[in-house]
């Protein structure tokens, strides 16, 4: 997998006989590939548990889990790598499909104002929506992103107490229900979407001008401006692409579940952030792809079906992921040598 621009310096003019920087090079493009083998020996340890483990049936239902959640990977970690910080992803994977459910379902504390055929697009239109006003109040305003999405999400979250009067919609449109429950060639469409905006991510971070400058913003932001790169303009679309990202994650869970529970999305951050840091993504910027997130979240999530099968209590999953999140941080300081903040 390609490594990410900012973290693979351009080799210095060397006099003869010095030794030339290649084998770093390498060895931070094989850092993609970390948690490969800790995936196969969960993988045996899981079968060893319970045979159930690597069966069709269970394998589909851990990737279709994943999907849902790992947009929110998938969001977070293209705004991590272009140095911000979104936690209000998590309020936007539930007020999206619920603002549309609270505008086209009818009865209860729905308004039943729009057709049903409506309800995808104004999923994604509230993603715009939120993407955009967080945008405007971290680029064009310079405030802080962590402390204007900590708000946002407790914004969003209040408002979708507010229109649901804290119960769950029901009774969702075909429209909204197809993405989370119809099968594309015998697999959950939701598997599909998940693996083909992760393969596009990984092309537009490795392989385009575009993904180069999110490197080069995260790194630098000051250099990249003095280097001809937009970077305001930059996090405004990754900022409302990822808030995009996070409201169609959150419509195919909705779908797949045919409901929106008030508190959906509650608590999801923490999952993501532990995925993003132990596939090896910065939270300082700059450096981190969208393959070590995905292993991240597939690690997670068949540790997490494994201690299911094996009859753990589901409240100490909450404490492994902080505790992978802390061993992940100790391992990168020893690694690079460059401190997490």
């Amino acid at each position: 997998m390609p490594e990410s621009p900012a973290a693979v310096d351009v080799p210095p003019r060397t006099a003869p006989g010095t030794a030339r920087p290649p084998r770093r090079i390498a060895l931070a493009r094989l850092r993609d590939f970390a948690l490969v083998p800790g995936i196969i020996a969960i993988a045996v340890v899981g079968q060893l548990v319970n045979p159930v483990f690597l069966q069709y049936d269970n394998v589909i239902n851990i990737l279709q889990t994943m999907s849902e959640i790992a947009l929110l990977v998938l969001a977070q970690t293209m705004v991590l790598v272009v140095g911000k910080m979104d936690l209000s992803l998590e309020s936007t994977f539930g007020l999206a499909p619920g603002v549309a459910a609270w505008l086209t379902i009818e009865g209860g504390h729905s308004l039943g104002l729009l057709p049903s055929w409506t309800g995808v697009p104004v999923v994604l239109l509230v993603g715009v929506v939120v993407g955009a006003l967080n945008a405007l109040l971290i680029v064009r305003f310079g405030l802080s992103g962590f402390v204007v999405t900590l708000g946002m999400l407790i914004v969003l979250r209040g408002l979708l107490t507010g229109i649901s009067g804290g119960q769950t919609f029901f009774g969702m449109s075909d429209s909204m229900l197809y993405l989370g429950t119809t099968l594309w060639a015998g697999i959950p469409a939701s598997i599909w979407i998940c693996v083909l905006l992760f393969a596009g991510g990984i092309v537009l971070l490795g392989y385009t001008r575009f993904g180069r400058s999110l490197y080069a913003i995260g790194g630098n932001e000051d250099a990249a401006k003095a280097a001809g790169i937009r970077t305001d303009r930059i996090v405004w679309i990754v900022l409302i692409g990822a808030s995009v990202l996070a409201a169609l994650g959150g419509l195919l869970l909705s779908g797949r579940l045919a409901s929106v529970a008030a508190a959906q999305g509650n608590g999801y951050i923490f999952t993501v952030f532990a995925a993003a840091v132990i596939g090896g993504v910065s939270l300082n910027g700059g450096r981190g792809t969208l393959f070590g997130a995905f292993t991240g979240i597939l690690l997670l999530y068949m540790i997490q079906n494994v201690l299911t099968l094996a009859g753990v209590p589901a409240q100490w999953i909450g404490a492994l992921n902080g505790a992978i999140i802390l061993i992940a941080l100790v391992m990168s300081r020893i690694t690079s040598g460059k401190r997490q903040t």
